[in-house]
């Protein structure tokens, strides 16, 4: 053996753990932009033929892919028919960590590409170097997928609740899981974003829920002058959304936490998802640092801590105010009842 060889010499069984995450991320990533994850995402077995006929993706294109994922071992062969596949049972897991790395490096690339700009002149760099909203929604709902989801959700079916308002809804994919659960309530999923809106709408119809979920083209802001979205809630969601307000529009949150807490019923409870900054658990704490920096240093947004929460939700007018640590590192589900 040369000297070459026994430098480059692994352990039988040794994985590269990065490596690994950092190649699925990139071809969960470019199957995004593709068109082609959502179709096979949930397990259904497909075909190249299928997926260049629903995508308008050259066939030829979508072979390779699928040809890409099978070799790196997420997708198998479906069946006795060759050509088809589907995604390994542990693809939940792996995009739920590639949401960590697209999120991290991708959705917020501007900030690490034109840091320089954006730390001589924030304003002026942030009106030319935007995220891609998109991304930022993508790479955040693979995250969610078992990162915060999972317990804000079982919050609230736990409350049983009637009706559900989701403030910064999106696409309203929490609320439409809920509505599957509890056949007879309803919801209003507010957002600013009209796309966003037009989708959850779609989403809605498409899961046979469209008759149960009322979508509002919003600003959460908005609430504050006209709380109507609000009223007559069992409860009240809100995920990740309040920080947006911090520090130009604090007043403006408080309000808002205000008119929720007047809009629900006896009982009734807030459900307030939020980063806190700097998390100090060895578990949490490298995440939450590029989190934290991110939002403080490029999106000049001011994360406030769980005692600053759970204080703004006793000022409302709230009670039994608790905190919940997510799964995902640096967020945590703050539970208030009225």
């Amino acid at each position: 053996m040369t000297i070459q060889d026994r430098e480059i010499a692994v352990e039988p069984g040794v994985r590269e753990v990065v490596a690994d995450a950092a190649g699925a991320a990139a071809l969960l990533e470019i199957g995004d932009r593709l068109g082609l994850v959502p179709h096979f995402e949930n397990g259904e077995p497909v075909t190249a033929d299928q997926l260049a006929r629903d995508t308008l993706v050259p066939h030829e294109g979508v072979a390779r892919y699928l040809e890409a994922m099978a070799r790196a071992g997420l997708m198998v062969e479906a069946g006795e028919t060759a050509g088809t596949f589907r995604v390994i049972e542990e693809f939940p897991q792996i995009q739920y960590e590639s949401g960590y790395l697209s999120w991290a490096l991708g959705a917020n690339r501007p900030f690490i590409t034109h840091s320089p700009e954006f730390l001589r002149a924030a304003p002026d760099a942030g009106k030319r170097h935007q995220r891609d909203g998109r991304h930022v929604a993508v790479s955040s709902q693979w995250m969610g997928s078992k990162g915060f989801y999972p317990v804000a959700l079982r919050t609230i079916l736990d409350a049983r609740p009637g009706h559900v308002v989701d403030l910064g809804a999106g696409t309203a994919r929490l609320l439409i899981t809920i509505l599957l659960e509890l056949k007879e309530s309803t919801a209003v999923a507010l957002d600013l974003d009209g796309e966003a809106c037009k989708e959850a709408g779609l989403a809605a119809e498409r899961a046979g829920a469209g008759d149960r979920l009322s979508v509002v083209e919003r600003s959460i802001q908005s609430v504050a002058d006209d709380p109507a979205p609000v009223q007559g809630a069992d409860v009240v969601h809100a995920g990740f959304v309040f920080h947006d307000m911090m520090p130009e529009e604090e007043d403006v949150a408080d309000q808002v936490l205000a008119r929720c807490r007047e809009g629900l019923r006896p009982g009734g409870m807030m459900a307030l998802t939020e980063a806190v900054p700097y998390a100090p658990a060895e578990r949490e704490r490298r995440f939450s640092a590029i989190v934290t920096y991110y939002h403080q240093q490029f999106m000049r947004r001011r994360l406030l801590d769980e005692t600053e929460w759970m204080d703004k939700l006793r000022a409302a007018g709230f009670s039994d105010v608790r905190c919940v640590p997510h799964r995902f590192p640096t967020g945590r589900l703050f539970i208030a009842t009225k």
